[in-house]
């Protein structure tokens, strides 16, 4: 039985191999920026932050998934959260056709109703599954239920394109702008949700700590960051928190196009593993 995982590129993880696939989501402003690790993050954000018309991004359409499929007999497609983009719908309706173009074939669509680093957590933890010989049904079960224990939390000293795109309230991201406040929250059922407004570096790290400790995180549990050119900061939170929890593990990456849009520049994305996440239902 040939497996395969494909997502769209909000989960950073772009190159293809094999086993995995990548599918470009876009940003559209004074031209075209594509998600495929070909891109000069620096180069667009300096860009957009110059640029005085509208941006938006768009995703995957269904030819883009059905191609990244390949000739697999079982998929797992992983998707940002339907909550803010049609990619989950379009792999949806790439998985329809494809099961009745390849009869006996079976492609499992996900949402992570994240980005970034957690819907990497959740790829990553389908290959473990995947290793260990499960039946595909086996093997969606028990992602769903390590997903009912994964979190996302943000802190953004911009949130200019999450306003323009109609995430976040303008009025909200104004106020950050000109008071200097960095703003700190979380996925709530897919939806990004600001929960405190921290003046400053050090308290916007003491804030994140907390809210990690307070969303179950212990020792042994994994931490994930993806920066969008802030690695000072990225590496203050990995002190702190190894400090707190000796036994954590943490993975630091950058974020790519879509990721690097949204987040801004500065702009941190954290996926960790905790307690049972009641703003997370899958």
């Amino acid at each position: 039985m040939k497996y395969k995982v494909v997502s769209d590129s909000s989960s950073n993880l772009l190159n293809n191999t094999a086993l995995y696939a990548c599918v470009p989501m876009k940003i559209i402003g004074q031209r075209e920026y594509i998600d495929d690790g070909a891109q000069d993050t620096a180069v667009m954000t300096q860009e957009l932050r110059q640029y005085k018309g509208k941006s938006s991004s768009s995703c995957p359409n269904v030819s883009d998934w059905l191609e990244a499929f390949g000739d697999a007999d079982v998929v797992f497609a992983v998707t940002i959260t339907q909550v803010l983009s049609g990619s989950y719908n379009s792999a949806c309706q790439a998985a329809d056709t494809y099961m009745e173009e390849h009869p006996g074939a079976k492609v499992y669509v996900i949402d992570s109703m994240a980005a970034g680093p957690e819907q990497a957590m959740i790829i990553d933890r389908l290959f473990e599954l995947m290793e260990q010989g499960l039946e595909p049904e086996q093997v969606l079960e028990k992602v769903r239920d390590y997903q009912d224990h994964t979190y996302t939390l943000f802190c953004l000293e911009s949130l200019t394109n999450l306003a323009r795109n109609g995430r976040v309230s303008p009025t909200v991201a104004k106020i950050a702008g000109v008071l200097g406040i960095r703003v700190c929250g979380e996925a709530q059922e897919g939806q990004i949700a600001p929960v405190h407004k921290a003046r400053g570096a050090k308290k916007a790290l003491n804030t994140l700590v907390e809210m990690i400790a307070e969303r179950g995180f212990h020792d042994g549990c994994l931490l994930r960051v993806a920066h969008c050119f802030g690695p000072d900061m990225t590496l203050q939170l990995r002190d702190a928190i190894l400090e707190r929890f000796p036994g954590a593990r943490f993975h630091m990456e950058t974020t790519g196009v879509l990721c690097s849009y949204y987040a801004e520049q500065g702009g941190l994305m954290i996926g960790f593993e905790g307690a049972y996440n009641t703003r997370n239902h899958t």
